[in-house]
């Protein structure tokens, strides 16, 4: 099984900095292990189903959302087995419940990951003020 923490401040004033931190641990049930996996961030804004941000391989090969490339970086720590997020310039569109996730298939990072399947860090809840 594998845990994926989430860290990072969720309140977030307008035309500043987003930053999110996941923590993986654990051994991935299908075999191999978390230095592995696939990792991702998806985001769920109120009202709206939860949509992919960005991925990244263990290779260090990162897709980002078309709509938000400009704005995101995604980074992983192979040592710490922590991947993180940041968005530059938040707007109040990027509000919403942002999770970590990871799979050993790549649905992750491909943003197909489902909600049933994979792993899913608990959530951080993130909020834009103007």
């Amino acid at each position: 099984q594998v845990q994926l923490v989430q860290s990072g401040e969720g309140s977030v004033q307008a035309g500043g900095s987003l930053g999110l931190s996941c923590t993986a641990s654990g051994s991935p049930l299908s075999g191999g292990t978390i230095s592995d996996l696939y990792m991702a961030w998806f985001r769920q804004a109120p009202g709206k189903h939860r949509e992919w941000v960005a991925g990244i391989r263990s290779d260090g090969t990162v897709r980002l959302r078309p709509s938000v490339k400009d704005r995101v970086t995604i980074t992983l720590d192979n040592s710490k087995h922590t991947v993180t997020l940041q968005i530059v310039n938040v707007k109040p569109e990027d509000a919403g419940v942002y999770y970590c996730a990871a799979d050993s298939d790549g649905q992750s990072y491909y943003g197909s990951l489902r909600p049933s399947d994979g792993y899913w860090g608990q959530g951080t809840q993130v909020t834009i003020s103007s």
